[in-house]
């Protein structure tokens, strides 16, 4: 009997080790500073953590703490499942998978059943100012919110809310911003003229009910119809001490609308330029960050999939082509990088506006000058002159991807 008791003891002991262990591995993690971009194991990590330490704090017996721990477990690996492709060989997401595993056992915990539930965004009483995200932020943090920028233009290229910068083949509708306030989805539609390149041709914007600030609006914008006003025709919206949440206005109606959510804390401006349309956000980081894990398909925060990325050609289009952008777009940073791939892609000299006009817009809503310019990828080479043929080859080659 005493070497049975012991034996069990020990089990208890390791179970109870294995446990601990794992718990102080997911605080180091959600504690690191590194954070990738598009890998979110951390923030996996930090919802498992958060919803673990509730079941503490909960009560209802062991038997309910272990359905609610196994809930939580479920839910885990689900987060861990959606975004296994983007932290392929990520230790920390490696790691964490094995401790899901190893857990789900010792629990014996079913491997189907329910989820523990996204905890619900925090909700204060609404203050005088709490519809004015801008004025309420200042007031309770004592310095003006931290704002994030995403542009997305041309063929289409992305300028991610995390600097980074993409050329996409995504046709069809892809969500640029899907979180807690706002729905952005966007519409890529081959080129005219017989051309494979593609272009934004339809964008459209849901700002979610919020409290007593925003009931449901909808905005809808497409080729050569960019309205100055949202779907049901009003131009503003979530009236509140004189002051609207919502509003919109245009400086060239048909082809330019600004939108401000002041409810959020955001702007939007939604442009056409050329035979394309494009669109600029900016957005606190508070909000950016506001969206659940079923939530994991977002062009502004993550990019396009990685299948879906162009590289950018290491050679440059005809003396002209280089003429034309660097008389708009002097820098060579990213704006200038576009305006060339355009140019290779569509052979359009007029498709150059689109990557001027995302830059004018950056410069509007970026408040470091330092920070507009993004440089091109390394590597890149800019040469004068491109013979037809390897034109002709390069967007050949294009198509085949």
């Amino acid at each position: 009997m005493g070497m049975g008791a012991r034996a069990g003891c020990t089990n208890c002991t390791q179970a109870t080790w294995k446990s601990h262990s794992f718990t102080v591995l997911l605080l180091v993690l959600v504690l690191a500073p590194q954070a990738w971009t598009q890998c979110r194991i951390l923030r996996c990590n930090s919802e498992f953590v958060a919803a673990t330490l509730e079941l503490g704090n909960s009560g209802g017996g062991k038997e309910a703490g272990n359905a609610g721990y196994c809930s939580a477990l479920r839910s885990y690996a689900l987060c861990t499942r959606r975004t296994a492709r983007a932290c392929r060989g990520d230790l920390a997401y490696h790691s964490a998978v094995q401790g899901i595993e190893d857990l789900l056992i010792q629990h014996r915990c079913p491997r189907t059943g329910p989820t523990a539930q996204p905890r619900p965004l925090p909700q204060a009483p609404l203050s005088g100012d709490a519809c004015f995200y801008e004025r309420g932020y200042v007031q309770r943090e004592g310095r003006a919110p931290e704002y994030l920028h995403c542009g997305v233009f041309g063929d289409p290229h992305v300028r991610t809310f995390s600097d980074e910068f993409q050329t996409c083949a995504v046709p069809g509708a892809w969500p640029l911003i899907d979180n807690q306030y706002l729905y952005i989805q966007a519409t890529s539609s081959p080129t005219r003229g017989g051309s494979y390149a593609t272009a934004l041709t339809k964008i459209t914007i849901i700002f979610k009910n919020w409290r007593e600030c925003a009931e449901q609006q909808i905005y809808q914008a497409e080729l050569d119809n960019v309205p100055p006003a949202f779907a049901d025709g009003s131009t503003s919206s979530g009236e509140r001490r004189g002051q609207h949440s919502l509003r919109v206005r245009s400086q060239a109606p048909g082809r330019h609308a600004e939108i401000w959510a002041a409810h959020i804390g955001t702007t939007l401006v939604v442009r056409q330029s050329g035979r394309a349309l494009g669109l600029a956000v900016r957005s606190p980081r508070a909000i950016v960050e506001s969206y659940t894990p079923e939530q994991d398909v977002q062009l502004c925060v993550w990019g396009c999939p990685s299948s879906q990325r162009l590289e950018t050609p290491h050679a440059l289009p005809t003396a002209a082509a280089h003429a034309h952008c660097s008389a708009l777009l002097p820098a060579r940073d990213i704006y200038f990088q576009a305006c060339l791939f355009d140019l290779l892609a569509t052979g359009d000299m007029n498709s150059s506006s689109s990557a001027l006009d995302a830059l004018e817009d950056a410069r509007g809503m970026i408040a470091d000058p330092e920070k507009v310019h993004l440089r091109a990828a390394a590597g890149v080479r800019v040469a004068p002159r491109l013979p037809a043929l390897l034109v002709a080859t390069l967007i050949t080659l294009r198509l085949a991807l």
